[in-house]
């Protein structure tokens, strides 16, 4: 099973590496295009889709992952219903645009809305057949599709930005991800879908509480962009929502290859709880020790790299990437929780924890938004996501046993390394003083990332020393690496 994740692992990462410096490309030029406000005002209608969409989702995947032995006519009834559910969805959305546009005074939402309906329906005809490559650990077409979908939204996006520097950038490249995504799923897999329901209540019946729980956590997600755009204004919700673009793009999609691999990786040892509690320490290890350092470092080039690429008009924007970087990095040491419930099929679990955070989350925003603005918002995010992270701790405990301390002393290493790497790069910081031309940015950012990535590396390395060198990411690394490196001279040669 390891060479499967592996081999897994390399491919999800090659496809996140690629889908990510696309998405961080885009997010940049189209920041440079556009202003605070078209970025509110198509966030609005995307927190709006996202709700809705929600209180529908079927989350069908997850089913036929967990299926032993699925057959076409699970793979029928799935399209059937998500075609079904993308039609209803739509309709909603397209009843919906006139009243959000009353709603928040802005007509523009109307139109995008219209749009979105279009897109969502377009949806329907995803090819499920695609799961396929997640249960059987094969990514290689997962790679084609991610890589297509994000570059057709980026050009799409990018001209429409560059040419007519509208708001509509961010729909097109949306839709135009959409579209293109549908078309390639059937050439790497070819499928021909029947309207069938015969597994409906089969399929239906392992979803619920992942249907609920989705729900839960997309209100959860979402409803802070409604509140921002109906009380704080358009040109807020701009700075919010590129700040917190940014902010989870580089741990979330830094992990994502390991998560997508853990949950079909735990599910095929999820009688053996000795082995399934290795496999979560050595998992979890692996994610702190490179998300940690992602997070944090990215926060700390936050400032220079909004300066230098986004202008000005953006720095609002940077105390929101720099406090919830870091916030989602600190959450990686829990980020297992989900795999682990899922392989071991509770469910239910997982949305009783999704409505636990949302009773925390959502008083905690209202009442910092009220007494702080924007800022309080942040702060209540940071907070309430510390609290989220160990409550996910406390339902590993009660699923494999491992306690809350335990679980933090898998990244103890990670977390001095990373406390000196914030110190190191600080002092340079300091020593080297503050210049606002942009050669001096662009030389700061470079400066920061090697500064910070030697003094993480070198610590993490003599703690690992010191420790006697026991089994850790440190060794998981270096036993990738040396694979790695073994194969390319053996190409070689």
């Amino acid at each position: 099973m390891k060479d499967e994740l592996e081999k897994g692992v390399a491919w999800l990462a090659a496809s996140k590496i690629v889908v990510n410096i696309l998405a961080l490309f885009s997010t940049l030029l189209l920041a440079r295009y556009l202003s605070p406000d078209d970025f509110g005002v198509a966030s609005l209608a995307f927190s709006i889709l996202a709700i809705i969409g929600a209180l529908t989702e079927l989350t069908l995947g997850s089913a036929l992952i967990h299926h032993k032995n699925p057959t076409d006519d699970h793979f029928h009834t799935a399209w059937t219903l998500n075609l079904c559910r993308a039609v209803i969805v739509g309709l909603i959305l397209a009843v919906a645009a006139p009243i959000s546009a009353s709603i928040y005074k802005e007509p523009r939402l109307t139109n995008i809305m219209l749009a979105l309906a279009f897109s969502v329906a377009m949806s329907g005809f995803n090819n499920p057949k695609t799961i396929l490559f997640l249960r059987d650990l094969v990514f290689w077409q997962d790679f084609l599709i991610s890589v297509a979908q994000k570059l057709a939204g980026f050009i799409a996006g990018a001209l429409i930005a560059i040419v007519y520097q509208s708001y509509w950038a961010l729909v097109a490249g949306m839709i135009a991800s959409q579209i293109v995504g549908i078309v390639v799923s059937y050439v790497v897999i070819p499928f021909k879908p029947k309207f069938v329901f015969l597994y409906t209540k089969e399929l239906l019946s392992f979803s619920v509480w992942l249907m609920l729980g989705q729900v839960i956590n997309t209100l959860n997600n979402r409803l802070d962009f409604l509140l921002i755009g109906g009380a704080l204004g358009r040109p807020a919700l701009g700075y919010y929502t590129v700040g917190d673009n940014l902010a989870s793009m580089p741990t979330r999609e830094l992990i994502a290859p390991l998560q997508f691999t853990l949950f079909p990786g735990f599910s095929k040892i999820k009688h053996d709880i000795d082995r399934l509690k290795q496999a979560y320490k050595s998992a979890q290890g692996l994610i702190s020790a490179l998300a940690l350092p992602v997070g944090f470092g990215f926060a700390l080039i936050a400032h220079p790299l909004v300066l230098l690429w986004m202008g000005s008009k953006w720095l609002p924007s940077v105390i929101v990437i720099q406090i919830l970087s870091c916030i989602f990095a600190i959450q990686t040491l829990s980020s297992s929780v989900h795999p682990l419930a899922m392989a071991q099929g509770k469910t239910k679990l997982l949305f009783r924890r999704d409505v636990l955070n949302l009773t925390i989350r959502l008083p905690m925003i209202l009442v910092g938004m009220y007494f702080w603005g924007l800022l309080g918002i942040i702060y209540a995010r940071a907070f309430s996501g510390l609290i989220a992270m160990y409550i996910n701790m406390r339902f590993v405990r009660s699923m494999i046993g491992t306690g809350v301390v335990e679980q933090l002393g898998y990244s103890v290493r990670s977390a001095i390394s990373v406390i000196v790497m914030i110190l190191g790069v600080l002092f340079t910081e300091y020593i080297i003083g503050q210049d606002g031309a942009s050669i001096a940015l662009f030389l700061k950012l470079v400066l920061f990332i090697i500064v910070g990535a030697l003094f993480y590396v070198s610590t993490h390395i003599t703690l690992w020393w010191i420790a006697g060198r026991p089994v850790g990411p440190e060794v998981e690394i270096l036993r990738i690496l040396k694979k790695v490196i073994n194969k390319s001279f053996n190409k070689n040669v």
